[in-house]
Order: C-alpha cells, then sequence, then structure tokens
C-alpha cells in the first residue's frame, strides 16, 4: 500500500476518469472502435489502460466536478502554490485534455481569492485625491447624467439631469433611453444654451 495520499488520490482521480469515460456515449464509442484496432476520425486519438488518450495527455469528460477536481490538484494543493492563469493552465495541460479547458481554468482562477489577495500589483500607485476647483459664477462646469429605466410616461423613459456646480441648480429634461448624441446636444442647446449661455 503506498503511503503518499497525494498519489493514492492521484490514482483514484484517474480510475474517476476512466469510469466517467465509459460512462459517456460519446467518448464510449470512441474507446470501443480503438479498442477494435479500429481508427478513429482524429488520428491523435489513441486508447492505453481504459483512458483515451490525446496527444498523450488523459482526456476527461464533460464532467465539471472531475475537471474541478484536476484544477484543485494542481492550483489549490498547498505545493502548486496557487499558479496563477497561465502557469495552471500550462501545468494542468501537460496531463490532461477537454473541450473547453482553457476557459474553464481562466474563470476558475480569476475567482480565486487567495490569488486576488496576493496578485502583484502591475500599475502606479494611485495618486491624492483633487477637489475640482472652486468657481466664481455659473453655469461654467456642468455635470450631465440620466436617470434611466423608468416607466414609460408621454413616450419618455429617462431622464437627463444637468447640474450647475456653482449654484447647484439642476434642470430635468424628460428624454428617451434611446437618445444619439446628435439629439443630446439638440437638447443641451435648447433647454440650456438658449436660457444661460454657452457654458
Amino acid at each position: 500500500m503506498n503511503s503518499n495520499p497525494q498519489v493514492e488520490s492521484f490514482s483514484n482521480l484517474i480510475e474517476l476518469i476512466q469510469k466517467k469515460l465509459w460512462q459517456d456515449p460519446q467518448y464510449r464509442s470512441i474507446l470501443q472502435e480503438l479498442g477494435k484496432g479500429k481508427s478513429v476520425q482524429d488520428n491523435s486519438l489513441h486508447s492505453s489502460s481504459q483512458l483515451l488518450l490525446f496527444k498523450n495527455r488523459v482526456v476527461v469528460s464533460n464532467d465539471p466536478t472531475i475537471q474541478l477536481r484536476i484544477l484543485q490538484k494542481h492550483h489549490d494543493y498547498p505545493l502548486a502554490g496557487n499558479p496563477g492563469q497561465e502557469k495552471t493552465l500550462k501545468l494542468v495541460k501537460q496531463d490532461f485534455h477537454w473541450s473547453g479547458m482553457t476557459k474553464f481554468i481562466k474563470d476558475y482562477v480569476s475567482s480565486c481569492q487567495q490569488c486576488s489577495r496576493n496578485k502583484n500589483i502591475h500599475h502606479k500607485k494611485f495618486g491624492f485625491l483633487k477637489p475640482l476647483p472652486i468657481l466664481n459664477c455659473p453655469w461654467i462646469c456642468l455635470s450631465m447624467d440620466f436617470i434611466s429605466q423608468l416607466p414609460l410616461s408621454n413616450s419618455f423613459d429617462s431622464i437627463l439631469v444637468i447640474v450647475d456646480r456653482f449654484s447647484e441648480m439642476v434642470v430635468f429634461i424628460p428624454t428617451m433611453s434611446s437618445t444619439t448624441s446628435l439629439y443630446l446636444a439638440h437638447l443641451f442647446i435648447k433647454n440650456i444654451f438658449s436660457n444661460n449661455g454657452l457654458p
């Protein structure tokens, strides 16, 4: 009996992969064809010890539980050290193959809390927040935003909100969520520029 639990669990994993391959109708037929000595459409597939190999890598059925166990063994195991997406993908690709493997691994690693905590920062340090300058007269600096996804009222479903930063005066203009930039400019000229001049 082997005293190494890691090796034992790996052999258990291989047995589980074998079992799931034979339960999958697609892979079962390929294994049966290869067992009879026939060739399959993809010449890079061959059979060894009841396993299906693709370019000498073990083919894994489309069972997320097995794929997750393989990934945990190569990413979460303490000796693996939580490698990033590319390293984990490289480690898993050395021995295993399944369709959608790259996306599965990248999704898993990107959701790993330990990886996100330990990830190196690849940007410059954040600067200090600087307040906007204090203004000396109204309608020079404006802020604009939309309130959208409102119930339909008089054929409008959004509100364009324009705020003067100096006086904090607010103008609400009914509009549609499908408003184009050209129509937005028209609304601005009609409701702001015509009353207050160019900011």
